[in-house]
């Protein structure tokens, strides 16, 4: 295998297991790992400055090339002279290639060998996003390291499927290298094969003998339980080089990164830090804090006492849950601040303990409390013979990560979606007409979650139409169960999902426009979108939420 243009330098192997920590060269500078990439889709990570993502410690920012794609579009990049010039910043930057987007918008974008045919929620333009205009984007973009095309799938697909899809991207893969030229920037592959270890291999086989600079692991965080996903990210690991960066695309909670460090992984990216700081999440030294809680009402200390960032050098938790409360953008800007600094500092801290062989023994440690919630003002405990977890209600059972109906053996889907450029497409439309989303099958929330997200987005931004959400379900246990363990599905901190289930309907009080509700009668005015949840069908087919136009 040729030698690769990031000079990757293994530095240390801990010592009872396959943690690594390494150094490799971009066009911008020398990179220690394990690492976080903060994911700045549009060229910007929500509600953070170039300097603040400095500050604390970023080394990689991860852009979309589809989104970058319909807008600003490569001429811009070109005449700016590249992203970095762009948006200012003097790091490196890794841009993903679209194959999330072929993934995530199924209604808007049709496969073929060539490419995924989409329709730009810009200005309707039709566009086939190739394994070439993706590379030549990314050249435009002029960011320093590049991703192949893939063809994303759920990682619970049938066989069939997933050997489909890794075909795909195994002869996208080709051509994504050959579209690179003479390029300086840097090209991974990525590895598909859903749960199958065959198919893993299978991919992995024919990728490695490719002169690729770096290889990623895809297809995870896309509906498996948290020990499927890091199996397959074991197995997958030990068949990648030595000698190359090694990244798992998507991924994920704290607790994530120090198991996939633990099984082999350098690289992580994931919307996760700022995500759930727009809702007051933040993660700690002591757990999981949730500052919406009362209790930080009156609490004059910093939100985590072992913390270096600018956040906890200088505003107390009582500020912060105020912020929350009020839901001003300032709170998502310092929370979503602090978090990413905890992802960085948690990268350090495995780092050196892996460069003084001291691995096992911090994993150990962080394992214990990195998915707790806050070990000084826990959640109070339940009443005298009640279980502390419910783990099953009615039909519906957890599994792993995952919620599954117990007669079916069904997957409820509890990922959410930022990016829906149908509704925002709707929203944005000169009409004072409400757009009506019909919600089938409810489930955990997720996808009307996903529209309520993007809605309060868009509004902070713009003037956007009313939006009432009609989620039509006879059986809400799957919505109760999923409430009940937040902090496996920390969307539901939102807080509409509590509302709904208790009063039948909800009503932004930050949105006037925004509203949801339940019904059992489907008779209701004709929706705009149709948002396809959950169904246990009568051949026991689930239907992952999709938009699509009505």
């Amino acid at each position: 295998m040729p030698p690769s243009r990031l000079d990757f330098q293994l530095q240390a192997r801990a010592s009872g297991s396959r943690a690594r920590a390494a150094t490799f060269r971009t066009l911008h500078g020398v990179i220690q790992t394990p690492l976080f990439m903060p994911v700045g889709t549009q060229a910007t990570v929500k509600a953070q400055t170039p300097e603040s993502l400095a500050a604390s410690g970023s080394q990689i920012l991860l852009a979309n090339t589809y989104h970058l794609l319909l807008r600003p579009g490569p001429e811009v990049f070109e005449k700016m002279g590249g992203i970095h010039r762009f948006m200012k910043w003097s790091g490196s930057v890794l841009t993903d290639s679209g194959g999330y987007q072929i993934f995530s918008l199924p209604h808007s974008r049709s496969m073929t060998e060539k490419g995924a045919v989409f329709q730009s929620y810009v200005d309707n333009r039709r566009i086939l996003l190739s394994p070439e205009l993706s590379i030549q984007t990314q050249r435009s973009i002029g960011s320093d390291i590049m991703m192949v095309l893939d063809q994303c799938i759920p990682s619970t697909a049938d066989e069939k499927t997933a050997r489909k899809a890794l075909q795909v991207t195994q002869r996208w893969a080709a051509r994504s290298l050959a579209a690179r030229e003479d390029s300086p920037q840097s090209l991974f592959a990525i590895v598909q094969g859903a749960l199958y270890p065959h198919l893993r291999k299978e991919s992995a086989a024919g990728l490695v003998p490719m002169p690729f600079d770096g290889f990623a692991i895809g297809g995870l965080a896309v509906g498996e339980e948290k020990h499927q996903r890091e199996d397959v990210c074991e197995l997958t690991a030990a068949l990648l080089p030595e000698d190359r960066p090694r990244y798992l695309m998507g991924v994920g909670m704290p607790i994530d990164l120090l198991e996939a460090v633990h099984r082999g992984m350098d690289m992580f990216d994931c919307i996760i830090p700022t995500q759930v700081a727009k809702r007051g999440t933040a993660f700690t030294s002591r757990g999981i804090v949730e500052l919406r809680r009362s209790v930080y009402k009156f609490a004059d200390a910093p939100l985590d006492a072992a913390c270096t960032c600018p956040v906890c050098a200088t505003h107390s938790r009582a500020y912060l849950h105020h912020l929350t409360k009020t839901q001003e953008t300032l709170g998502w800007t310092l929370i979503g601040q602090h978090n990413i600094h905890f992802y960085h500092q948690l990268m350090r801290e495995i780092r050196a303990s892996i460069l003084e062989d001291r691995f096992l023994t911090l994993y150990h440690e962080k394992r214990a409390i990195l998915a707790e919630e806050d070990l000084d003002h826990p959640v109070k405990p339940p009443k005298r013979g009640q279980s502390s977890t419910v783990n099953e209600i009615g039909r519906f059972e957890l599994h792993g990560s995952s919620i599954r109906h117990l007669e079916t053996g069904a997957v409820v889907p509890v990922e959410v979606r930022e990016e829906l450029p149908e509704l925002v497409k709707l929203l944005k439309a000169k009409d004072e007409t409400p757009v009506i989303v019909l919600d089938e099958g409810l489930g955990a929330g997720a996808a009307a979650l996903s529209a309520i997200l993007v809605y309060e987005d868009l509004a902070q931004k713009q003037s956007v139409r009313p939006m009432h959400i009609v989620s039509v379900a006879e059986d809400l246990d799957a919505l109760r169960l999923a409430l009940t363990h937040k902090k496996i599905f920390p969307w539901l901190r939102h807080g509409a999902a509590d509302t709904l289930l208790h009063r039948g309907a909800w009503k932004s009080r930050f949105c006037p426009g925004l509203s949801w509700s339940l019904s059992k009668d489907e008779k209701m005015p004709k929706p705009n979108l149709v948002l396809r949840t959950f169904k246990v069908a009568a051949e026991h087919e689930v239907q992952v939420f999709e938009f699509g136009a009505q």
